[in-house]
């Protein structure tokens, strides 16, 4: 009879050990996951998208927006934040100093590769690429017959030499002018000689206006800025790839993914459906038709049948 009621506590304790894991399991699954995001348009979108989309499925979701990339970065290896939409240039250049020419699929493997090494996880890469390129108007490109870079240099160049009266000028924001890896690197790759009175430095918000308005002929936009289409901007191919790929990828904390079974699922359904055309039509109703990024995400979800 000892020994029956021996086992029988023992099997009680066994059975109380058991119900107390799954509890902490479960807390812990139940725990929001925190989200963070950057401090400009179309990464509120993405936020926005991203909470409901995951809410969705299940998930308890704490957005954090208008975090500094770097201030991120640190907190995502510090535990303090689960997941983030992170670009793939940026992880390459700013995280790992890497500034090596890559193709998009280059760019992904190698940070995805680097990346693991620090307990992140990088899902499945959308295809927009919100990189840097120079735009004309489209009236203005169509009418001098320029679809590249090296088209625009060329015309740049021909005005220069020909006409120096009535130089062509570049808009370029500050940063870009005195960065290592952008200006003077730029005039090699494309061997493009600029005199000083060619190029005009500004606020990069201001591109866009000073080519819509003409007061420059040629601006350095990023390619999925919602301007390009409210402006009828036309994107000039960067046929020597010297821009690097910063194709928007869902970032995630391996052990968070170990925890939340469907999350990796979940994230990879979103990613697809970011083309570059489709996240400047979003960026777009943000930033000039006034529409709040909650809107514009709910009203693209329900067009994909996802909500």
């Amino acid at each position: 009879m000892a020994n029956a009621n021996t086992l029988l506590r023992r099997v009680r304790h066994t059975a109380l050990a058991l119900v107390a894991s799954l509890a902490l399991s479960s807390a812990a699954s139940a725990a929001p996951l925190v989200f963070a995001t950057k401090s400009f348009t179309e990464q509120h979108i993405l936020s926005a998208m991203t909470v409901m989309w995951l809410q969705k499925k299940g998930f308890q979701v704490e957005p954090k927006t208008n975090i500094a990339t770097t201030i991120g970065r640190n907190a995502m290896l510090n535990k303090q934040i689960d997941l983030t939409w992170e670009y793939t240039g940026t992880s390459l250049i700013i995280f790992n100093h890497i500034t090596k020419p890559m193709s998009s699929k280059e760019a992904y493997d190698t940070v995805k590769k680097l990346d693991a090494k620090v307990g992140l996880v990088w899902l499945d890469p959308a295809p927009m690429n919100n990189t840097y390129a120079f735009a004309m108007t489209r009236a203005r490109a169509e009418k001098e017959h320029i679809n590249t870079m090296s088209q625009l240099v060329a015309k740049v160049e021909s005005v220069r030499k020909n006409d120096p009266d009535h130089n062509w000028m570049l808009g370029l924001d500050l940063e870009f002018s005195g960065r290592s890896d952008g200006l003077k690197p730029l005039q090699k790759a494309y061997n493009m000689p600029l005199d000083r009175p060619q190029i005009r430095q500004m606020d990069p918000g201001l591109v866009y206006n000073a080519v819509r308005d003409g007061f420059v002929d040629a601006g350095l936009i990023y390619t999925t800025d919602g301007r390009v289409k409210g402006f009828d901007l036309k994107v000039l191919e960067d046929d020597k790839h010297f821009f690097p790929s910063y194709n928007v990828t869902p970032v995630v904390r391996k052990d968070v993914l170990d925890s939340h079974p469907g999350l990796a699922a979940a994230l990879n359904q979103l990613s697809p459906l970011l083309t570059n055309e489709a996240i400047t039509e979003l960026n777009k109703r943000v930033d000039i038709d006034h529409q709040s990024p909650e809107r514009v995400a709910r009203d693209f979800l329900k067009s994909k049948g996802m909500l």
